[in-house]
């Protein structure tokens, strides 16, 4: 059985909005994603960057060991620096894969959207003459 004209109407505007909610959520998870793999980076370059110095319980790292007015990180209730050197920018890098990963989805999602919607080339336009077909 066919559907009246307005759940027809109907189906095609829900249809359509979930289309378009679905885009922009995939941009919004594209553009957190790069957000995150950016200071992911950001913090990744400074641990590795540091100089730190064990205190019981607490790890003390500098920037610039010689500028005094270098900032200081003070990390509380680690073993050892080797917890802040080593396994957190472990951490870091995996999050930093894993949030590019979640990024190249994000941006095939709306890649295929955007062309699937937008980017229909038509080729093989037939034109018709403007002659009669029995004349001259």
């Amino acid at each position: 059985p066919a559907l009246p004209e307005s759940k027809s109407w109907l189906r095609a505007c829900v249809q359509d909005i979930m289309l378009v909610a679905y885009f922009l959520l995939s941009a919004l998870s594209l553009i957190v994603c790069v957000l995150a793999v950016a200071f992911a980076s950001y913090r990744y370059s400074q641990i590795t960057q540091f100089t730190c110095e064990a205190v019981p319980e607490i790890c003390q790292c500098k920037l610039d060991t010689v500028d005094p007015l270098s900032r200081t990180f003070i990390f509380q209730n680690v073993l050892g620096c080797d917890d802040i050197t080593s396994t957190f920018s472990l951490y870091l890098l995996i999050q930093i894969v894993l949030n590019l990963l979640a990024a190249i989805v994000g941006f095939a999602a709306c890649f295929v959207m955007w062309k699937d919607r937008y980017q229909v080339f038509y080729v093989g336009i037939r034109f018709h003459s403007f002659t009669a077909p029995g004349g001259q």
